[in-house]
Parts: structure tokens; C-alpha cells; sequence
């Protein structure tokens, strides 16, 4: 049986079923999956998924036992098709397009809940996530053109956009402070919609940046954006296979990657992240890995690679990726129905012990 990974905020560990007693050896742990590879000194370490509510809220063996006597079916709750990821204090937020749902593991109190299926939070086709310091969580919803906002435990606060401002939200992100919110329309091949638009924590419409085009400030089929802890905006402008980086009033900064095959290039970049120390995260489905660069684009090192069966590390179709507070780092893979989990080592630790 493959072996089930359970976090706990501010550590993780792995559950090893049995213990060695008598003259048993003890079993072998095997190496920890860890980036870049030796003999380089690791910096990233694989810690586990989240695939359903089983990751985070494992059968009891009481309940097991009364399961067994009433003959009921184990319940288990999941997502059918995960795109977008969020994650803070603990609490990690999955974007479901086909369930039309937000999936949140929250994994302190071993919890597992959805919602954007009630009322005004109702959700159509919910792409985008994003999560600001007091928890507000932000739902781009492409089917009803707009963004939803709750507050962290799903609650519906208000919604702002609609099919008179929007064409195709498919990525929000927002500042620490939740003062700018920003959302990706991504338009169509036959629109010059190709945009982001940027409002106030109220919801009003403040200005909008780029538009169609391959010129510094505009894009082609944008597909996601994140914000870094200075106030940085990074766009993944995916039909130009690059990632601009603009000022909080939208002004033009840099931009970094090309067309191509070799690290450090995109060819079907799908989303973006920032950590805590600004450095960027790009997820590519042809290379099927996630690339890391510093501030300025700087290639660090790639993370993952294409796998044809699934595996820790191994990933067939990326998508969403997401940074928390902590340097972890969350890789949505839509053809295994997983996220996966990794931790940015701090100075000097090791993976072993």
C-alpha cells in the first residue's frame, strides 16, 4: 500500500506503520526526496500530498471497527478536477472547476471542508485563489466573470467584477494587505482583452494594465499572477512565454524566459508563485516540473520532473502552484489529483534525523 504522507503546521513527519520490538530490526527509512539532487547541498525537501480528506483525517481504528460491524461505506471527500491553490496558517485552499467548489485541508485542527456552493458564494467555474494577511480568501470565477471574496473559513463577504468588467478571470492575487487586488483576464484568441485589472479592497475598479501584444506591459493569454512581499506584481504572460514584473501602480519593470526547451524557458507555463524572499516559481506542463528564480529571473533550480505514473516529485499536468508563510511550496498536478507538498530548508538544516 503506498504509503500516506499527514502534515502538522511547523513540522512534518512521515507515519510508519509498526514499530520494532523483540530481536525485529528496525525498518530502514528511506532517503527523503530532495532539490537539486547530490552532490549538491539540498535546499528543498519533499514532505507529502494532499489528495483527499483522508491526507489530513486518517480512520480511527473505533471507527474502522464500527465500519466493519454496520457494513457503512467509508466516507471520503476530494476533488475531481483541482486547478487553483492558496495556502496560509495552515489552511490549504484547492480550487475544484468541475466539483464548481473550493476544497480547504485545514490541517492544524485535521479538518476537511468545501464551499462556494451556497447563496450569493455560489461558484460557476472557480479557477484562480488567493489568500491576503488577514485570510480573506479571493476566487477568480470564470464562469460567472468575477471574483468572490470570503473570509478564511468559506464565508461569503462580497463579489465584484461581473460580465461588464470581466471576460475571462481566470488567476487573481492580492497584496499582503489585501488593499490591491489584482485579476488576470486572460481574454481569447480572438480578443484584445488580455489584461489586469486592478481593484481596491472594496471592490472598485481602480485601472487596468497591458492589453494584447508582445511590447514590455502587455501580454498574450496571461494565465496567473502573485504578489511578492515588497509589493511586486509577476504576471506569467504564458502566450509570450514569460513572467513581467511591474510596480504596485502597474508601471513596467522587467521581464525574464523565452520559447524553448532548455532550463530556464517556458513552454507551457500554466502558474506562478512567490515566497517569502521574493524569489519566483513557475510551473511548466511540457516539463512538468516547477522552476525557481530569484527577483531579477535568475534560473535557481527546477524542482519535480514529467512523470508517465505517478511518484513523489513526478508530475504529468502542473498547474496552480502557491507559497505560504512557512516556504512551502504547493504543486497542483491535475492528471494524478494531487498536491503536492515541499519545504524550503532553512540555513544549515538537514534533511536527515
Amino acid at each position: 500500500m503506498r504509503e500516506r504522507f499527514f502534515l502538522v503546521l511547523g513540522s512534518a513527519a512521515i507515519l510508519v506503520a509498526g514499530c520494532a520490538s523483540g530481536s525485529k530490526p528496525v525498518p530502514e527509512v528511506p532517503p527523503r526526496l530532495v532539490w537539486p539532487g547530490e552532490p549538491n547541498p539540498a535546499k528543498y525537501v519533499y514532505e507529502g500530498d494532499l489528495r483527499d480528506s483522508r491526507s489530513i483525517s486518517p480512520e480511527t481504528d473505533v471507527g474502522r471497527m464500527r465500519r466493519m460491524l454496520t457494513g457503512a461505506e467509508a466516507e471520503v471527500r476530494g476533488f475531481r478536477k483541482p486547478l487553483g491553490v492558496a495556502a496560509r496558517a495552515g489552511r490549504v485552499y484547492v480550487t475544484d472547476t468541475e466539483e464548481r467548489r473550493v476544497h480547504v485541508f485545514d490541517i492544524p485542527r485535521r479538518r476537511f471542508f468545501s464551499f462556494g456552493y451556497r447563496l450569493e458564494g455560489e461558484l460557476k467555474k472557480p479557477a484562480g485563489v488567493c489568500v491576503d494577511a488577514h485570510g480573506n480568501v479571493y476566487v477568480a470565477d470564470v464562469g460567472a466573470r468575477r471574483i468572490v471574496m470570503y473570509d478564511a473559513l468559506g464565508l461569503f463577504i462580497r463579489a465584484f467584477g461581473g460580465p461588464k468588467e470581466l471576460q475571462r478571470p481566470s488567476a487573481v492575487a492580492t497584496s499582503a494587505s489585501g488593499e490591491r487586488i489584482y485579476i488576470v483576464d486572460t481574454g481569447g484568441v480572438e480578443s484584445d482583452k488580455h489584461e489586469v485589472v486592478v481593484y481596491d479592497k472594496a471592490g472598485r475598479r481602480l485601472f487596468a494594465i497591458g492589453g494584447r501584444g508582445s511590447e514590455p506591459g502587455r501580454f498574450n493569454l496571461p494565465t496567473d499572477a502573485a504578489v511578492a512581499p515588497d509589493g511586486t506584481l509577476y504576471v506569467l504572460d504564458a502566450g509570450n512565454f514569460r513572467v513581467q514584473a511591474f510596480d504596485p501602480e502597474g508601471v513596467y519593470m522587467r521581464s525574464f524566459g523565452a520559447v524553448g526547451s532548455v532550463p530556464g524557458q517556458f513552454s507551457r507555463p500554466r502558474g506562478i508563485g512567490v515566497d517569502p524572499d521574493g524569489n519566483v516559481y513557475v510551473s511548466d506542463a511540457w516539463f512538468g516540473n516547477v522552476q525557481v528564480f530569484d527577483r531579477e529571473g535568475r534560473l535557481l533550480l527546477a524542482i519535480g520532473s514529467w512523470g508517465a505514473s505517478d511518484a513523489p516529485g513526478r508530475y504529468r499536468l502542473p498547474a496552480g502552484v502557491a507559497l505560504d508563510e512557512t516556504h512551502r511550496l504547493y504543486v497542483v498536478d491535475q492528471y494524478f489529483h494531487k498536491i503536492e507538498v515541499i519545504r524550503r530548508l532553512g540555513s544549515g538544516e538537514s534533511v536527515r534525523g
